[in-house]
């Protein structure tokens, strides 16, 4: 599309093109004709021209103004500067755009304005005085064929006199300088291409030859690939640090304790050390904590016997006398029987006002059919009375019912597992809790209450399988208070019973204080059956030791003799 002169009349651009100005750009005879003085006209009239009168707004010669505006005369834009460049630089000296009187910008530079008030120069006038500097063409590149891309101008083959044009801003695209400015390239083409590239090898569409085959360039040596540090020595108890804090390496009866039987156990020498221990003025606790923490139980049960045998006195009764507050505690618990002590702690915990449903939980939920009857056997030699009707006395509701079900030492201990059954009872379990609305709590007693350790543990992964839950999951959201805390501890053990302990020793030395009978009771009952698992779940899950927690919380003789019933790592 071309613009139309506003008066009409003759076309655009005129036919008879634009004639080259002295020096300027060579045109195609078609071409725009450029003004000897460029555009806008300098002072003085407008340009010569072979072509039609300008359109309105532009100047006749002799100065007088045609009406109208735009576009002038000469077009757009100027063929005396046209592109691609010819000889003598970009663009001509003799033909710039806009030139005036005297060269845009002249041949010996950019001009620098008057200082002062004088106020810019008119449009076209030169003003000597500044010189640009030479804009040196980049290293290695030649644009003498022309920029890639480009369009050929016009009288060239391919270019289209009528595309469409761009008005100039007002005063005129200036340019670049002539004189200095930038090297051109000859006018026979446009800027040249860079260095062609080494030929790339031919296809097999192309019908050329294939080039020599090239050399692979010499592989540099590989760097030394960074060396895996050393194995570090392997502690003792290596098999412990695999072992899932989920649960899944745990069994029952492969636990080991911290405290074993001594190998060359004498009673009677032993009496001797602990009657010495407390004669005269004071005690020697580090004595009786040593001693004690390296006999079992049952070699302990010896050295109480053999005490009285050999002085006639109770051991326990002058224990009493002669040590106190909770380091007293520690040493009562190692010279009871452990059930005897469960039982005993589970007394403690009903009797007077109040009751402890953490220490029925602890014991009830996680001893074993031989070691619950045994307890409620104890319970009823020592205290007279019924483990079963305290509890029913002392709890209410579905917790009183899970106590109940865990006194009678009646759950299947049968090794064996019965996968259907585990499916069966997952949906059973599903349907009494997750899909319905409310929960039936017998359905879980029943099920947590009978079942055996491994056959649960069945269960509880096709429950996950059926309700995409976890069990303790579905128990936290189904379940609350003492109950909850019941059916949470049945499932733990079931899965790992250390990890159980770990966290009722982590409960009593974190925060503020510290919960010394509960530590007492859980180290004193699991040193000889599982302290080993417990500490290295501690370890794993915590990141520090048991004994550490212990030291942090805990002080004096009583710090000690807990110290050294877990041992160090």
């Amino acid at each position: 599309m071309s613009y139309p002169p506003p008066g009409g009349g003759y076309g655009y651009p005129p036919a008879a093109g634009y004639p080259s100005a002295p020096g300027g750009y060579p045109q195609p005879t078609s071409g725009y004709p450029p003004a000897p003085g460029g555009y806008p006209p300098a002072y003085g009239g407008p340009p010569p021209s072979s072509g039609p009168p300008p359109p309105p707004g532009q100047a006749f010669a002799g100065g007088a103004m045609a009406p109208g505006g735009y576009p002038p005369a000469g077009g757009y834009p100027p063929a005396g500067g046209g592109y691609p460049p010819a000889p003598g630089g970009y663009p001509p000296a003799g033909g710039g755009y806009p030139p005036a009187p005297g060269g845009y910008p002249p041949s010996t530079g950019y001009p620098s304005y008057p200082t002062g008030n004088a106020g810019p120069p008119p449009p076209g006038a030169a003003v000597p005085g500044f010189t640009a500097p030479a804009m040196p063409q980049p290293p290695g590149q030649d644009y003498s064929g022309g920029m890639p891309g480009q369009y050929p101008q016009g009288g060239q083959p391919g270019y289209q006199q009528g595309g469409y044009q761009q008005p100039p801003a007002p005063g005129g695209y200036p340019q670049a300088p002539s004189a200095g400015g930038y090297p051109q390239a000859p006018a026979g083409g446009g800027y040249q291409q860079p260095p062609a590239q080494p030929p790339a090898p031919s296809n097999i569409y192309s019908g050329g030859s294939q080039p020599p085959p090239q050399q692979p360039p010499p592989q540099q040596p590989a760097a030394p690939k960074p060396q895996a540090p050393p194995p570090q020595p392997v502690p003792p108890t290596h098999e412990l640090s695999q072992m899932s804090i989920g649960g899944s390496n745990w069994a029952p009866g492969q636990t080991h304790g911290t405290v074993v039987a001594a190998p060359d156990f004498d009673a009677e020498e032993d009496a001797k050390i602990l009657r010495k221990a407390m004669k005269g003025m004071g005690t020697d606790e580090q004595a009786i904590l040593e001693l004690l923490a390296s006999r079992s139980n049952a070699q302990r049960q010896k050295i109480k016997l053999q005490f009285k045998t050999m002085y006639g006195k109770d051991l326990i009764k002058d224990m009493k006398s002669e040590l106190s507050g909770d380091f007293k505690e520690s040493v009562m618990a190692l010279f009871v029987p452990t059930t005897e002590y469960d039982a005993w702690c589970l007394n403690n915990a009903m009797e007077g006002l109040g009751t402890n449903e953490d220490v029925l939980i602890e014991i009830l939920c996680t001893r074993t059919n031989e070691e619950i009857a045994e307890i409620v056997k104890v319970y009823r030699e020592k205290f007279h009375r019924d483990l079963e009707k305290d509890v029913v006395g002392d709890t209410s509701g579905h917790f009183k019912r899970l106590l109940v079900s865990m006194t009678t030492a009646n759950r299947d201990e049968n090794q064996e597992v019965d996968y259907e059954k585990a499916k069966k009872e997952a949906q059973e379990l599903y349907k009494a809790g997750e899909k319905k609305w409310g929960t039936d709590e017998s359905e879980f007693n029943r099920i947590l209450a009978c079942r055996s350790f491994p056959q649960l543990k069945a269960t509880f992964d096709e429950y996950i399988k059926v309700s995409q839950r976890d069990i303790i999951g579905t128990i936290d959201r189904e379940f609350s208070g003492h109950v909850r805390d019941g059916m949470k501890a049945i499932v733990m053990c079931v899965r790992n019973r250390p990890e159980f302990f770990a966290d009722k020793i982590h409960k009593c030395v974190k925060g503020l204080g510290t919960d010394d009978h509960t530590l007492i009771r859980v180290i004193v009952t699991r040193s000889e059956y599982d302290m080993v698992e417990i500490k290295q779940v501690f370890l794993n899950k915590y990141r520090k030791t048991v004994w550490q927690a212990i030291k942090s919380d805990t002080s004096g003789d009583y710090k000690r003799i807990l110290q050294a019933l877990v041992k160090k790592n």
